[in-house]
């Protein structure tokens, strides 16, 4: 069998490069996705500034919702500081040490701030800390007074720094200071930082053990290390020792992911990406390997038909057609399988450029991609070869090789009636942006659109065939002979016709309502956003790791400021019941104080944010329907450290898109964010030009203070990075069904040859057969187009409707007539340039070998 399925796959070259195409590019994109997908789930970050340390107890920074993948934490949650010592008398600890992080920054001459650490916001540490890293060298003694700071060799040397300068440090908000630097320390592999004495940096950050603070008597977490060989015994005892507290007790590679938890759900992340793209990427790949087998297949139907004459069993037809297909996609999987390993590195360089991914997350590779790969892909190979040859295999050997020259004289009643059911049901699905005004709801719309697409391809046959009727019987007479000749092709070859016009529709329905969908999603959003903030600026620190004490009373002494307001953003996990279980979901949320109405406006429909004040939450109208949780009802959120509160809901608001589904009160996440300071504070002015001067003289005066403006960028520069990282998923998914769609096409034509040389023996001229083809060309543009755009418009109409209040989604203007002219080239190329291949082959051999 495998034999004789080697010797017609050489026959067929042409039509089996269009599978082996489908199969690699497939293969290249179900990798890619497996390997984000297992890195989400196995990745480990390097141990950073922990590497010293054999053994790292930390709090908790998953939440484990019932059923379902733990949803990350990253705000950092705290260990009680009085642990450290009990941990210390552990038999085998050689060294036990409470680390701290905070906000700390260095300032130059000119009062600038000095990068000292990736994230500003948890550089400083106390002096022990340096205990936890990895082959440290210090230059100097180790800080032992309140004016006295270690800083990390490299940001020394950006500053111009020695042992025995002096430097002004800005540490968590408060006035910048001077210190001496009594120590350079120089720690490859660690993030950097400054370090304090013990005492002063357990002060700075509130974490003394007879402060007031919401985060007094505790420390991030506790690295220990422990005598040679003592290792795992060590860490086995800390676990009994903690046990039932909820802490969580990492060795090895596990180790990083106590450095940062934000860094750390980074990971959950590609889980969520790799899930959302495995959908799409099954779907078109399933449907353009099915696509090109169907016309390789078809190609063959007199060769199989010869072969059930001769006596071959329906069962051995369909060995055979699987057999040389699976052969052809094994020499394509090896190339697809080492691209996807290729692709999905440059997809995680664009994300780490984006900062959707942080730079020091890794990628996990291994074997285990490639054979769920192959496994995918071969199953698909089999199952579509299969049913391609499935009507030849079943039909009597007369009835099969009258018909391998011909077509069914009627499409199959139950495939055309499930592909208008799945139209329908397309259009049942376009409804969820109407009911859900969220982004979970827009992403229905590209699902939505790919499904119908689907239905175009199983009803396709009966209704170009319709379609090809209705259009012959009202051609004039006298028509020219290549237009006549075209159309009675539309009409008696509707399955080919069918089988080329529906994979160009999905290309057209996949890039409008994917494109489209974010850009309206985007342009919602961005009303949203618009329409809500009524400040015109905004003051940020980011150097510093949030806004110094008293920068909001300062400005609003500012003259010409009419309101000033704190805000920030937090992650929060929401628990709720839906149909009877329960149910979490994690959400971005708003931080802000009562008097933020001053510079937002949510769209309140109930209640106030003046009454957001203690244990209170404001939340969107969609979320307040969809979870009961109306004015005045409690919810249930796990704060972003993990901390679980009850909140009464005090406002509910309309703009959820721009502003999120809940917004707390400062109150309610005071002591539950990582550093406890404002990130930003958002400016209302009377809008004259010198009060944004006065802003900026004050930004200005203040050491690492920006103002910049909150109308958004007209170029898009400002577009979330998961715009960008979804523009370049739709690129890689075009390229692909391009590529497939053009080969496919390549295949269908250069099949025709015998029908070709049979016109011209009957007198056709050359010129008359690439008159005829480019007319079918432009028959199968037309087809795709009409119907792509057919397909398209319920979907994107009901977008546009639920999310911008009209029946049109946003986007740029050009983006049709670009998919128009797309089409257009691909079609005539395509099919014009077999053709000119065809014509040059004589008639006589051309019918020998065809």
């Amino acid at each position: 069998m495998l034999h004789l399925a080697l010797r017609m796959a050489a026959h067929r070259i042409t039509a089996l490069l269009a599978v082996a195409c489908a199969v690699l590019g497939g293969a290249a994109l179900i990798t890619t996705t497996g390997v984000l997908a297992e890195s989400g789930l196995r990745s480990q970050l390097p141990p950073g500034r922990l590497g010293g340390a054999d053994v790292v107890v930390a709090a908790e920074q998953e939440f484990h919702p019932s059923g379902d993948l733990p949803i990350a934490l990253p705000e950092r949650a705290t260990v009680p500081a009085r642990l450290v010592d009990r941990l210390a008398a552990l038999p085998g600890v050689t060294a036990a040490v409470g680390d701290i992080g905070f906000p700390a920054a260095l300032l130059d001459g000119r009062g600038r701030p000095v990068p000292v650490a990736q994230d500003p916001a948890t550089a400083g540490h106390g002096w022990s800390s340096t205990r936890l890293l990895s082959d440290a060298r210090v230059e100097g003694r180790a800080p032992s007074g309140a004016k006295t700071v270690a800083v990390d060799a490299a940001a020394a040397d950006a500053a111009g720094l020695a042992v025995g300068d002096r430097v002004r440090v800005v540490a968590n908000g408060r006035p910048a200071a001077a210190y001496r630097v009594s120590a350079l320390v120089d720690a490859p592999g660690a993030d950097g930082g400054v370090w304090f004495a013990d005492g002063t940096a357990a002060a700075l950050a509130g974490r003394g053990a007879g402060g007031e603070g919401p985060r007094a008597g505790t420390v991030d977490l506790v690295g220990l290390r422990a005598a040679d060989g003592a290792g795992e015994r060590v860490a086995d005892a800390v676990r009994a020792e903690v046990a039932g507290t909820g802490l969580r007790v990492t060795t090895g590679a596990d180790r990083g992911e106590a450095v940062a938890p934000g860094v750390g759900s980074a990971r959950s992340l590609l889980i969520l990406l790799a899930g959302s793209l495995g959908g799409i990427v099954l779907l078109i790949t399933g449907f353009v390997v099915a696509g090109a087998l169907g016309v390789t297949i078809a190609g063959q139907r007199r060769d199989l038909a010869l072969m059930r004459a001769v006596g071959a069993t329906p069962r051995q037809i369909r060995r055979l057609a699987a057999a040389q297909s699976t052969v052809v996609a094994a020499l394509a999987l090896v190339p697809g399988v080492a691209v996807g390993y290729l692709l999905v590195g440059r997809f995680r360089e664009l994300l780490a450029d984006r900062d959707v991914l942080p730079s020091e997350l890794p990628l996990t590779v291994s074997p285990l991609p490639a054979l769920a790969t192959l496994l995918l892909v071969a199953a698909a190979v089999q199952l579509s070869a299969r049913c391609a040859a499935w009507r030849t295999s079943r039909m009597p050997a007369t009835e099969a090789v009258a018909e391998s020259r011909s077509e069914p004289p009627t499409p199959s009643r139950a495939r055309t009636t499930a592909g208008l059911l799945l139209i329908l049901g397309a259009c049942a699905l376009s409804v969820v942006p109407l009911l859900s005004r969220t982004v979970l709801g827009a992403s229905v719309t590209s699902v939505a659109g790919i499904v119908a697409a689907i239905g175009l391809a199983m009803s396709g046959p009966a209704l170009v065939r319709s379609a090809g009727e209705a259009v012959v019987r009202r051609l004039r007479p006298g028509v020219a002979a290549p237009t006549w000749l075209a159309l009675s092709n539309v009409r008696a070859y509707a399955l080919r016709l069918s089988g080329v016009v529906s994979p160009l529709a999905m290309g057209v329905v996949f890039v409008l309502t994917y494109t489209l969908t974010q850009t309206t999603v985007l342009a919602a959003t961005s009303d949203d956003t618009r329409t809500g903030t009524l400040a015109q600026y905004e003051l940020t620190a980011p150097a510093l790791g949030g806004l110094p004490d008293g920068t909001l009373s300062a400005v609003r002494d500012v003259p010409g400021v009419r309101a000033a307001a704190p805000a920030g953003t937090t992650t929060v996990v929401w628990e709720y019941d839906e149909l009877g279980e329960p149910a979490a979901e994690s959400a971005s949320a708003m931080i802000l104080a009562p008097d933020a109405r001053g510079v937002v406006d949510l769209g309140v429909t109930d209640g106030g944010l003046d009454r957001l004040t203690g244990a209170t939450v404001a939340v969107s109208a969609e979320a307040a329907r969809t979870r009961d949780a109306g004015l005045g009802k409690r919810v249930r959120l796990v704060l972003g450290d993990g901390a679980r509160v009850d909140a009464r809901v005090v406002a509910v608001y309309d703009r959820g898109l721009g502003f999120g589904p809940v917004v707390l009160s400062r109150e309610l996440a005071a002591g539950h964010t990582t550093t406890g300071l404002d990130q930003r504070a958002l400016v209302r002015t009377d809008g004259t030009r010198e009060a944004g001067r006065a802003l900026a003289a004050l930004a200005a005066d203040r050491p690492g203070l920006a103002v910049a403006s909150t109308a958004p960028d007209a170029t898009g520069a400002d577009a979330p990075p998961e715009v960008w990282v979804n523009l370049a998923v739709v690129v890689v998914l075009l390229g692909y069904l391009l590529l497939s769609i053009a080969n496919k096409l390549v295949a269908a034509t250069a099949q025709r040859r015998a029908e070709i040389a049979a016109l011209r023996l009957v007198g056709t001229t050359p010129r008359q057969v690439r008159a005829m083809m480019r007319r079918e060309a432009a028959v199968i543009a037309a087809a795709a187009l009409v119907s792509g755009l057919l397909l398209s418009a319920v979907p994107l109409a009901l977008l546009g409707q639920g999310f911008l209040g009209h029946p049109w989604p946003a986007g740029p203007p050009w983006l049709l007539p670009a998919v128009a002219a797309t089409v257009a080239l691909t079609s005539y190329l395509t099919i014009e340039l077999p053709t000119r291949h065809a014509l040059r082959t004589p008639p006589a051999d051309a019918l020998r070998t065809g």
